[in-house]
């Protein structure tokens, strides 16, 4: 009985959106001898499955994250993370010089305002916070790790989109929660606006496709969305 032979290259995903899962599921095809592994920060309780290999949690920094290439023999790092994750693409950028592994950085494009779209665009989310007016209904379509940043805005309804329900309760004087992900067409994302009466959206220019379908409706039905602009 022969041992498995060892892989011909491996290639670690920092991942976390949907661009990430489809390319690790292209890759295991396209590559059935190589090691694909992808990493996930690990804020997703029950995160959709994906092909390859899965870790998960954070590297400690530059020099775990060096370390870990090492020790694990990646031959290529791929960068398709969240375009505002900009701390785990710089600690990409320093450990893939300290140890001379390819980096591929896939950073998705912004998207492009449409005829029909009604942005105010911003620089921050404490200037998105600050540009909602009194007695709006807004959808906070963030992480959960910013919905704090909306605390003080007791003026405002908020609706809340989150995948798993939150351990504590949010700090929001008035909220109503919505789990699930995103819709994936804007015939879905107008429903959930008209059903709660959304006047606000709030969100970053994450482009792509797969929270696109928010984009659409508020342009179908001409909503104002407060959107945070890239500084790529």
């Amino acid at each position: 009985m022969q041992d498995n032979p060892e892989p011909t290259e491996t290639i670690l995903i920092l991942g976390g959106t949907r661009d990430a899962a489809d390319l690790a599921k292209e890759l295991v095809a396209a590559k059935p001898k190589a090691r694909i592994i992808t990493s996930l920060a690990g804020r997703t309780r029950e995160p959709t499955p994906l092909a390859g290999e899965v870790r998960t949690g954070g590297f400690g920094g530059v020099q775990g994250l060096a370390r870990y290439l090492t020790d694990t023999g990646v031959t290529c790092l791929i960068d398709a993370t969240h375009p505002f994750a900009r701390q785990i693409s710089a600690n990409a950028i320093e450990a893939a010089k300290i140890t001379g592994v390819l980096l591929d950085i896939r950073t998705r494009k912004p998207w492009k305002k449409q005829p029909g779209d009604n942005w105010i665009e911003v620089e921050t989310l404490e200037q998105a916070r600050d540009a909602i007016p009194p007695r709006a209904r807004a959808l906070l379509a963030l992480g959960s790790q910013h919905i704090g940043l909306f605390a003080t805005r007791d003026d405002v309804h908020f609706v809340v989109r989150m995948i798993d329900p939150p351990e504590q309760p949010l700090d929001l004087p008035d909220h109503a929660l919505v789990f699930g992900r995103p819709g994936d067409t804007a015939a879905v994302e107008t429903m959930l606006l008209i059903a709660h009466t959304i006047t606000h959206i709030i969100c970053r220019n994450s482009g792509g496709m797969a929270a696109y379908a928010k984009i659409e409706a508020a342009r179908q039905l001409r909503l104002p969305v407060i959107i945070v602009s890239r500084r790529d």
